[in-house]
């Protein structure tokens, strides 16, 4: 069979990434738009590997009763596969039973991948005393909306050699012209409506806390006369590119002026959690859903508590800690004087943590990979930070592809008291643990938010201590 062809599946199961469980002749399908326990036919996308093939939903044969209609027309089943946007791959589902499908592939990981052989999580939807909430979109504690909608304040468009502005295709980097962005809040999608005469590249729209919405363009990077462009978005790059046998070398390619960078992406905005003010870029990292931040504080707040809290006089390091978010829980739970790091790899976001952390006097901000600052502390602690960093808490949260084994070493091999980890990506979350496990840390709590509605991401907050004995 090939691409094109259809074929009726029974779905079995939910899988990371977005995807649902069938078999053809004991081949896995991948299938796109589907539910556990659904009948549907599937139109197959890519059938090159021989483990198993993908498919899009395209016709529903026996539906599931938490079926519901797509929250965005554009990405629903009736709209031809290669049309539909990407970004909304759970909103055909009911809310509550994307959660219960997050919570299983969740599980799974910590399974199969953490060595965790029962694992006791919880999910919850975002929310947070304090939290930002803006009228029609939330309730007036802060909560999430009722149909999980208008929670983005940070979303990319594309813009493509035709001129069209919109999201991405599915799995493509096909640019798709719709005028509903039901997950951005209601002022972005106004925003995005009225863009037009852009180069190629991407636009990025961004609603700060304070202020309006910002529009920051990225154009795409100049490329040397004659050089090909790649069609395909998994075409062969980085390190895995290599050259097949009998290839010849290649020069290296001109240099090119790159584009300037729109000076609206290094203006410093205002965000909130709670009373406390965060400077960031508005080209920077920042939560994207407008309660995420406050919600992740209050995880890190509840797991430091599961710690027994936060003891003033160790050290204690917040990786990856971007502009000071979680470093300042870390502060506010140990009090004035507490000795706290963040580390961040990049500048203009440590300058802001500096700022942000200012009036902790034992909170500093430094610029550095996390690994190389690891291996550096790890060389020259002499033994009084050391016994200060074993009474303290590591906080990391990683990128998607988490911290990596050499990482995770090195944060064992200090001893912290207490790990917390936040993380995007139930996988990397479940590897990181398993590595953890191998040096006597166990989870004392994970808790999992839906701080992505409508789409398969989630975020969990774990909390880890040295094993009794």
């Amino acid at each position: 069979m090939q691409p094109g062809d259809l074929l009726d599946l029974d779905v079995t199961d939910v899988a990371h990434g977005g995807v649902f469980v069938a078999r053809h002749e004991g081949r896995v399908v991948f299938v796109e738009g589907a539910i556990p326990r659904e009948r549907v036919r599937a139109e197959l996308t890519d059938t090159a590997k021989a483990a198993f093939w993908r498919a899009d939903v395209v016709d529903v044969l026996d539906a599931s009763a938490h079926r519901r209609p797509h929250v965005w027309a554009a990405a629903d089943v009736s709209v031809p596969p290669a049309e539909r946007p990407g970004g909304a791959d759970f909103g055909h589902i009911d809310l509550d039973e994307q959660r219960v499908l997050k919570k299983r592939v969740l599980d799974d990981a910590l399974t199969r991948f953490g060595g965790v052989s029962e694992p006791e999580t919880t999910i919850s939807p975002a929310g947070d005393a304090g939290g930002r909430g803006d009228a029609g979109d939330a309730d007036s504690s802060g909560a999430e909306a009722s149909d999980g909608l208008r929670w983005r304040t940070r979303v990319s468009l594309h813009v493509d050699e035709e001129g069209r502005i919109g999201p991405f295709a599915a799995r493509s980097h096909r640019v798709i012209e719709t005028p509903d962005l039901p997950l951005a809040t209601a002022e972005i999608e106004e925003v995005a409506r009225s863009l037009e005469g852009f180069a190629p590249g991407r636009v990025d729209l961004v609603q700060p806390d304070e202020g309006g919405v910002r529009v920051i363009v990225r154009p795409e990077q100049p490329r040397p006369e004659g050089s090909e462009r790649a069609e395909r978005a998994d075409a062969p790059r980085g390190r895995g590119a290599r050259a097949g046998r009998g290839a010849r070398s290649r020069r290296p390619a001109p240099r090119v002026p790159r584009a300037p960078e729109d000076p609206t992406a290094r203006e410093t905005v205002i965000e909130r959690v709670g009373d406390r003010r965060f400077l960031v870029d508005a080209g920077g990292f920042w939560q994207v859903h407008r309660l995420a931040a406050a919600t992740l504080t209050g995880a890190v707040r509840r797991a430091l508590e599961t710690a027994g809290g936060v003891d003033p006089a160790a050290q204690h390091l917040d990786l990856y800690g971007g502009v000071g978010l979680f470093a300042a829980a870390i502060a506010e739970a140990g009090g004035a004087g507490t000795r706290v790091t963040s580390v961040e790899s990049d500048a203009r976001a440590t300058e802001h943590a500096g700022e942000n952390l200012a009036e902790w006097v034992g909170a500093r901000a430094e610029t550095a990979r996390a690994d190389r600052y690891l291996a550096s502390l790890s060389a020259q602690a002499g033994a009084a930070e050391r016994a200060r960093l074993a009474r303290g808490v590591v906080l990391l949260d990683p990128p998607r592809a988490g911290a990596g084994r050499e990482v995770v070493d090195r944060i064992a091999g200090l001893a912290p008291a207490s790990i917390v980890y936040v993380a995007c990506d139930p996988v990397a979350l479940a590897r990181d643990l398993g590595t953890f496990r191998g040096h006597g840390y166990e989870p004392l709590r994970i808790d999992a938010f839906d701080l992505f509605p409508h789409s398969h991401h989630v975020e969990a907050v774990a909390m880890l201590a040295r094993a009794a004995g």
